[in-house]
């Protein structure tokens, strides 16, 4: 018998953080940064509260999984990595996967300023500075207002340059690219366990449908042939949902040999490279569920999912990779964000 779970992120995160007796510091006060006994708060992510990524090529090896590993383990796994500015990696998968983290302190919103980036993988094609391989997570983020500890209070998207539909520059070149172009806020997907690991490239791995009547695969690839679906999950099929952007790859080539991966002007995760001043964020960018301002004082937890549903040829599926965040105020970067959205 097949089993189903819609995946029901906050309630995965706290049932293992329950289940493994743990605890968080909680702050007494949300009108400023929060930072621990002595003022030796870490610029870096302290915590892991949930990775749970889709489907993808890079799933199963980063962070490694290992027989027996469960929730539990594989969040420990991923702040291993990207905790503490250790710069290693974690996948996100398919569209839909995401990663929760948190500090040891409020990240606090300067006015004017970029408060914090969210390192990947991301670069430009030689010559190049408009595209290379931008891979966006859609990021969100949340302050404890209840103060326990737990990301389990409102959540804020950060309100990129995609936020509202047609706004990059290479939007009607993905059109008439045959690209799904459209934002798509509340999009759902579903994905299937395959029925048995193939061990051989095939388009036909793992196959899923969404909220918009569309369905198809996630294919394997010759490079990576170990399982794309994340072992210690024990349901066969996984849920997703979350805003989804416009399909940014673009094949130069018309041949599928050659996809360009376009970044977008501002406001997500690996898109790109982490020396640029156009990879920080401001809180300030961050709505509500109306789109309206947040006007958050700061933030305690941040979300990152994969932004895109594509298939990019060899490259396979489009997946946001995640190497850390860092608090900009803590390593003094300053950035002016108004520099950034022009």
């Amino acid at each position: 018998m097949k089993h189903f779970a819609r995946i029901d992120w906050m309630s995965a995160a706290l049932a293992t953080l329950l289940a493994a007796g743990g605890s968080v510091a909680c702050s007494e006060s949300n009108d400023g940064p929060d930072t621990p006994p002595g003022g030796n708060a870490s610029p870096y992510v302290t915590q892991v509260f949930d990775y749970r990524p889709a489907v993808g090529q890079f799933i199963n090896e980063l962070p490694e999984y290992k027989e027996g590993d469960t929730q539990e383990t594989m969040n420990r796994k991923a702040l291993e990595a990207i905790g503490n500015n250790n710069l290693g990696m974690v996948s996100l998968g398919g569209f839909g996967g995401y990663i929760v983290v948190g500090f040891d302190h409020t990240i606090e919103n300067k006015a004017g300023l970029c408060d914090f980036r969210v390192q990947g993988n991301a670069f430009y094609a030689n010559g190049q500075s408009g595209y290379g391989s931008s891979e966006p997570g859609v990021i969100e983020v949340s302050i404890d207002a209840n103060g326990n500890g737990l990301p389990d209070d409102e959540w804020y998207e950060i309100a990129g340059s995609s936020y509202n539909e047609g706004s990059e520059s290479w939007i009607e070149q993905a059109r008439e690219a045959g690209n799904d172009v459209r934002t798509i806020r509340n999009y759902e997907i579903t994905y299937h366990r395959p029925a048995a690991e193939p061990g051989t490239p095939t388009e036909e791995y793992s196959r899923w449908e969404d909220s918009q009547g569309g369905s198809g695969f996630r294919s394997m690839n010759p490079t990576h042939l170990q399982s794309y679906y994340p072992k210690w999950v024990k349901e066969d099929q996984i849920t997703f949902s979350g805003t989804r952007l416009p399909q940014n790859g673009i094949d130069l080539s018309g041949v599928g040999n050659n996809f360009a991966l376009y970044k977008f002007a501002y406001g997500y995760a690996d898109n790109e490279p982490n020396t640029s001043d156009r990879s920080a964020i401001d809180i300030d960018w961050a709505v509500d569920a109306d789109g309206q301002p947040a006007n958050l004082s700061g933030v305690d937890f941040i979300r990152i999912h994969t932004g895109v549903n594509q298939e990019n040829g060899w490259l396979g599926e489009c997946s946001t990779e995640i190497m850390g965040v860092v608090d900009l105020h803590l390593i003094d970067v300053q950035i002016e964000s108004n520099t950034i959205k022009q």
